[in-house]
């Protein structure tokens, strides 16, 4: 049996470009993309928390250090400067290597500046 399980998530990061016009995908900050582990071209599922689009698009690199998180092409409607998205990737692991596997988190600031990492999802209680 495989499963799909989170490979990698930014968390709460903000938008800062929403541009209609440029070619389809969402331009991430490198240093974000090599902190989680997503790949350039990977699948992104991303999740706007400000109105609740979800969409599906693809990772392209932003200059390193520019804190730039860019939608583009058509999903520059689900988006605006300021909005905070979720940005996931996924991974498909057989069960053994499921047992195995610790996704990449990435927790950020309203500067999109890194303020921690993790490997583990807190427990929700009550």
């Amino acid at each position: 049996m495989e499963l799909t399980l989170l490979k990698a998530k930014l968390h709460r990061v903000f938008v800062t470009h929403a541009e209609l016009e440029y070619e389809g995908s969402c331009a991430i900050d490198s240093d974000l993309l090599d902190l989680a582990g997503i790949r350039e071209y990977e699948q992104l599922h991303i999740y706007n928390v400000d109105n609740g689009e979800r969409f599906v698009t693809y990772a392209i690199r932003a200059e390193k250090g520019s804190k730039i998180i860019s939608v583009n092409g058509a999903a520059a409607h689900k988006a605006d400067p300021g909005h905070k998205l979720i940005i996931c990737t996924y991974a498909r692991f057989n069960e053994k290597e499921a047992d195995q596997f610790k996704p990449h988190l990435v927790y950020v600031n309203e500067q999109n500046e890194v303020v921690r990492t993790s490997q583990q999802i807190p427990v929700q209680a009550a």
